[in-house]
């Protein structure tokens, strides 16, 4: 938080920071869009793109500033996501998981591999922060367990994630028709809302399997969701350490991930013709051929040496 005018007058400004990640064309830049009343059409996230918002909370009041970052890519540009991490702006950072339930065979990898490297990148910062300044990384590692019941039936099995994580599985519309699009992404921007300026948290809750799920952290259980649906003997074969582990061999069973690589975007940006400047490209073709002609020589002196040899 920071103090607005030019005399310190004590009103604060609010700052937090929103870091979307997920699947490669899932929606993020949609949901960004909508929950900063912006109505243009969305445009293909190239690598980290940066945008941001201001809201105040009441009459009369300044404005407070909400920081959107969005990791493009799906998974193919994992060392990005250490830039907007910093020990600066963790103790208000949030993270928003957007999962394309469209493709459920690169659901599951999509999700572990951004969770585990964003989870890395957050652990690290908090070991900085803690060298710095002790009680402000004790008190993120308290905050972690702040929305979980102490009697909490699952209390013993659970690790929650470090900040503040929202994961919303998009294009619900096709995964199970729906004509509730709208209402899904009002209920969606209360969420940001809520995580970017403080306001508009929603109580409600909704677990009904053959509707979009909307469940807060720490409101439900284990018990509650129920075993994974395999027959009895099936499961007991699986041989899982932890619950979500079990899940996770299920799931997989039903929708084999692809092979990593093809969750890797390879295509080159300066090929894609949104990105298009014409001198750029003349002088990208013209150092293009000057490498190719300095490989052909190169190569040629190399086969002399060998020759003579």
């Amino acid at each position: 938080r920071r103090s607005s005018g030019s005399e310190g007058d004590g009103v604060e400004i609010g700052e937090k920071s929103v870091f979307f990640i997920g699947s490669k064309n899932g929606g993020k830049t949609t949901i960004i869009l909508r929950c900063l009343d912006r109505d243009e059409p969305p445009k293909p996230t190239l690598a980290l793109e940066y945008t941001y918002g201001r809201r105040a909370k009441g009459h009369n009041t300044p404005k407070d500033i909400a920081h959107f970052w969005e990791l493009g890519g799906g998974t193919s540009l994992l060392d990005l996501i250490s830039i907007p991490i910093t020990s600066d702006t963790l103790r208000t950072f949030s993270i928003v998981l957007v999962l394309d339930l469209s493709k459920p065979n690169d659901l599951w990898p999509t999700m572990e591999n951004l969770l585990q490297a964003t989870k890395l990148n957050v652990d690290k910062v908090i070991m900085k922060l803690g060298k710095k300044n002790s009680k402000a990384a004790s008190e993120m590692r308290q905050k972690m367990w702040s929305n979980m019941q102490k009697d909490h039936p699952d209390r013993e099995l659970i690790d929650p994630f470090p900040i503040p994580l929202v994961i919303i599985g998009s294009k619900y519309d096709i995964f199970q028709f729906t004509s509730k699009s709208e209402a899904l992404l009002l209920k969606i921007r209360g969420v940001i809302n809520q995580l970017a300026f403080g306001i508009d948290k929603s109580k409600s809750i909704c677990v009904d399997q053959n509707k979009p799920l909307f469940i807060t952290a720490g409101l439900d259980s284990l018990s509650q969701i129920g075993s994974p649906p395999l027959p009895d003997n099936d499961i007991g074969k699986l041989h899982a350490r932890s619950p979500m582990e079990l899940w996770k061999k299920v799931y997989e069973k039903l929708f084999p991930p692809k092979s990593i690589n093809t969750l890797k975007d390879v295509r080159d940006p300066a090929q894609d013709p949104q990105y298009a400047e014409s001198e750029v490209d003349e002088m990208r073709i013209q150092k293009d051929q000057e490498l190719e002609q300095y490989k052909r020589s190169s190569s040629k002196s190399w086969k002399q040496i060998e020759l003579d040899s």
